[in-house]
């Protein structure tokens, strides 16, 4: 015993030194395809899953119909303030009786008819209002856009979770039977209590029933992914590299915040909601306005007055017309002061819009910070209860410890491995919430996640009984 203590203080010096010192690095460049991949090694990553899903994923596909139809209701708003040309043609079976006459006849008229608009103001208004409509459906679009990726995003690393909690679960449930047939060993001796052979038997039970329950969420995990990618997902995933440094960007604060207000796509959706709605407004004024067109026409007919059999003949017209309204029943200006309640509306939904953007990237930029704390602080403390693990595990051989000391060690061990992945996937969760927030996820945005991806599809879970060898 007397020899045994300094040997376990400088292990504790060595692990305290070993813990603070974690190095890690950012990757110049993704690492080299390979030649040739099998169908047992082939992983997916997210950015493959992600061209997929652009592709299948109904929420994109139905907002990009949505931002094409109101393309084409902007064009056909436009139309009504282009000439309108119109070609009639038409044939009659005419009998006329009277006191001087009685005859039938076969008649014939063709005419050609071009209307202009010269000043129409609620058409002008119109044709504002499903412009800024049109461009709302575009923002909205490019919103669904971001919102599914964030939820792919989601998906996966919540599938890559799920897979990280089965194989610790397995790894634990391995490392405790390992400890349970040991204590045994020494119980049959008379050298190990019988108190602590039931306590790792009940965590054996338990990790049991554990691996049966994460065995299910790897299933509902993947049913989430496949119903965004239109297709079951059962290939493995790739996972976080292990030489790489995970941060947000250098930007302030203050920078992601004014970058949100300027590019979010849904606040920029209610601006133009805002602009359609006080189109819509002026349109309804408009209504009080009066109108004036331009009419061309030409005619050629032997039908004269009151269907009377006459030569044929050609007209040509020309004229302007003048609408003046003077009086609906008040529903004109019952129209406009809806439209007007309805411009208000409109705005206030833009501040509640903008409240929240602000908000939102202020709580992603925050969580992504601190999680790259939070991630250091998980390195080490994996780092220390793995050399804690081991220690106890040493200790248990000399007697310096209990099998329930054990145990604890190992459950410290693999809740701290959980922690980590957990804190990593948060982070890239919260990092893409931020991007979204701020309008900035792209198809760049994922390559620049994908590269922290490597075709490693297995979590890090060496067993206690191989990492001795390694020290």
């Amino acid at each position: 015993m007397v020899r045994l203590i300094p040997c376990m203080m400088l292990s504790l010096l060595a692990l305290q030194v070993q813990a603070a010192d974690v190095k890690t690095a950012v990757p110049d460049k993704p690492k080299p395809a390979p030649t040739s991949v099998s169908a047992k090694e082939y992983s997916a990553d997210l950015l493959s899953l992600y061209r997929e899903a652009r592709l299948e994923d109904p929420r994109v596909l139905a907002a990009y119909a949505r931002a094409q139809g109101g393309k084409e209701r902007a064009r056909e708003a436009f139309g009504s303030l282009l000439p309108q040309l119109s070609a009639n043609a038409g044939a009659n079976r005419i009998k006329q009786v009277n006191a001087l006459t009685d005859q039938i006849y076969n008649s014939q008229s063709y005419s050609l008819t071009l209307s202009q608009a010269l000043y129409n103001k609620a058409a002008w208004e119109n044709w504002q209002r499903y412009k800024s409509l049109a461009k709302q459906t575009q923002s909205e679009t490019e919103e669904a856009q971001a919102e599914a990726t964030v939820d792919l995003a989601t998906r996966y690393f919540a599938a890559l979770a799920a897979d990280d909690e089965l194989e610790l679960t397995i790894a634990e449930r391995s490392t405790t039977q390992k400890s349970l047939d040991q204590v045994s060993a020494l119980y049959e001796r008379q050298f190990a209590k019988k108190t602590d052979v039931l306590d790792l038997q009940a965590r054996v039970d338990l990790l049991a029933a554990q691996e049966v329950e994460s065995r299910n969420q790897v299933r509902l995990s993947r049913a989430a992914l496949s119903e965004i990618v239109g297709r079951p997902v059962t290939e493995k995933l790739s996972r976080i590299r292990n030489d790489v440094q995970l941060k947000v960007s250098d930007d302030s604060l203050e920078t992601w915040v004014r970058q949100a207000v300027e590019s979010n796509p849904s606040l920029l959706a209610s601006v133009s909601g805002v602009e359609a709605a006080g189109a819509a407004l002026r349109g309804g004024k408009g209504g009080h306005y009066p109108t004036l067109s331009m009419n061309l026409s030409a005619q050629n007919t032997n039908e004269g007055y009151n269907n009377a059999l006459a030569p044929r003949t050609d007209s040509y017209v020309a004229g302007i017309q003048l609408s003046v309204p003077i009086y609906s029943g008040g529903s004109t200006s019952a129209r406009v002061r809806g439209l007007y309640q309805d411009q208000v509306a409109a705005e206030q939904q833009m501040e509640a819009t903008r409240r929240q953007v602000v908000k939102e990237t202020t709580n992603a930029y925050l969580t992504a910070e601190s999680s790259v704390e939070k991630l250091r602080a998980n390195r080490n403390a994996v780092s220390s209860a793995e050399q804690s693990s081991i220690a106890s595990q040493e200790a248990f051989k000399y007697g310096v410890v209990n099998a329930v000391d054990v145990l604890t060690a190992t459950q410290n061990e693999f809740k701290a491995r959980r922690d980590l992945l957990k804190t990593q996937y948060d982070f890239i969760t919260n990092l893409f919430i931020l991007n979204r927030w701020s309008g900035k996820v792209s198809d760049d945005s994922v390559e620049r996640v994908n590269v922290w991806l490597s075709n490693n599809s297995k979590t890090d879970t060496v067993p206690v009984s191989d990492r001795k060898t390694k020290q």
